[in-house]
């Protein structure tokens, strides 16, 4: 009875110890990571994620998606097939499941996190697909370059990315599988060479990081390029986030963070802003103007009086400077030359949180020819939606913290400043083992 009862002891610690173990196990990575890629060849610059799709012959496909922080859903070049086996998917097409127009999925998608543009029609469900029995889930999306409304279907899709400690990339893997859309191909031909497709990463339910589950933070930090010859970086998770050279630094540490705010109408991201300081002289804003955080527009617009005393007050500070003919679409530009130096002064952002996000040369000023540079904020009108929008010219070299979690957004001001670039994370692959 004793060597039982010693037995059953034995069996129930050894079961309690494999228990901790389990509920002990910390992963290896703390965060996902993707490159991010400049493109130039579009009607006006833009960012793009490479990620994993499906997995074919042994090896995953790949494609790049627009980074849209703005899109309420992911939408790309696909066809929904229901009957999915070997070789029924054409070659060099990627291939994913259809949700039906009668799932909640697709009158929630239509009803509350569909596009709003005036320019989109009212969605109706559409024909089914040969021998599935069901009607499919046609949605609304709007190409961010255009701005005209097209339709695609709703799917059940399969994206894979790496992993990564902050500072290494592994080899281990990480996969979502978000409600995302169809697009046609010829959806994508205003995209940049080789883009086809839009990855939300809004606040939005239907965009990626709803999708994206423990133990990952939800927390997306963005590093934009100023060249596309070497890539930027993104992350989301928890940090720690490290450039090289400097290896031992975390670039979180370097960051101040003022509070993310919503906006009716948009599942996009806000901030406040209560004064834009030059030199000396301030510009204070009414307490009611929020700010909006763009990864499609290429430079910073502001409504007009915001603008025309930016532009009073910049000019003081640029005495001396010879003056060029305006370019498009920007109002004061500067003639270059060899022997000029370009000294501008450096434009101040104070925010609700009462710290300032400084806007430097490399961010505030766009060399447009050989011998003109003109100041990247734009005039956008008397009425515009937003009375401030920053555009991803004021990201480049930025490193950018979206705390979904405590609604707090983090910048590090530029990272030129600091001996370092957005381009200067070590993307080779390890063991996470």
């Amino acid at each position: 009875m004793y060597l039982l009862l010693q037995l059953i002891l034995t069996v129930l610690v050894s079961i309690s110890q494999e228990h901790n173990t389990i509920a002990k196990y910390v992963p290896p990575y703390t965060s996902i990571v993707v490159p991010i890629t400049k493109h130039t060849d579009a009607a006006k610059p833009l960012y793009s994620v490479k990620i994993m799709t499906s997995y074919i012959n042994m090896q995953y496909m790949h494609a790049n998606f627009l980074i849209d922080i703005d899109a309420p859903f992911i939408w790309h070049d696909c066809i929904l097939q229901w009957n999915m086996y070997p070789g029924s998917c054409p070659s060099n097409t990627l291939c994913t499941y259809p949700v039906s127009c009668e799932e909640y999925q697709c009158t929630d998608t239509r009803t509350t996190y569909s596009y709003k543009n005036p320019s989109c029609p009212p969605v109706t469900n559409s024909s089914t697909l040969p021998g599935w029995g069901y009607c499919t889930c046609p949605v609304n999306v709007v190409n961010p370059i255009t701005k005209s409304c097209g339709q695609a279907l709703l799917n059940y899709d399969d994206f894979t990315v790496n992993t990564s400690d902050g500072k290494n990339v592994f080899t281990g893997l990480y996969g979502a599988n978000p409600n995302a859309a169809c697009a046609p191909s010829s959806s994508f031909e205003s995209f940049p060479s080789g883009v086809t497709g839009v990855m939300a990463f809004s606040s939005s339910p239907y965009a990626l990081p709803a999708y994206l589950y423990q133990p990952l933070k939800r927390s997306l930090a963005l590093c934009f390029p100023s060249t596309s010859s070497t890539p930027g970086v993104l992350f989301f998770g928890s940090g720690p986030y490290y450039l090289l050279p400097q290896s031992d630094v975390d670039i979180k540490s370097l960051l101040s963070y003022t509070p993310l705010l919503k906006h009716p109408d948009s599942f996009g991201y806000f901030i406040g802003v209560t004064s834009i300081v030059i030199g000396r002289r301030s510009i204070d804003l009414p307490p009611n103007i929020t700010t909006k955080l763009s990864t499609i527009e290429p430079y910073a617009t502001l409504r007009s009086d915001i603008y025309n005393r930016m532009v009073r007050i910049f000019l003081i500070y640029t005495i001396g400077l010879p003056h060029a003919r305006p370019v498009a679409p920007f109002g004061l530009c500067f003639r270059t030359f060899t022997r000029i130096i370009l000294r501008v002064p450096d434009i101040n952002l104070v925010l609700s949180s009462g710290n300032k996000w400084t806007i430097s040369k490399a961010n505030s000023m766009k060399q447009v020819t050989k011998d003109t540079a003109c100041l990247a904020f734009i005039d956008g009108g008397v009425t515009t939606e937003h009375a401030i929008v920053i555009g991803t010219l004021q990201f480049e070299d930025n490193f950018l913290e979206f705390d979904l979690e405590n609604m707090s957004f983090g910048f590090s001001s530029s990272l030129l400043r600091r001996q370092t670039s957005c381009a200067n994370f070590n993307f080779t692959l390890t063991n996470s083992t």
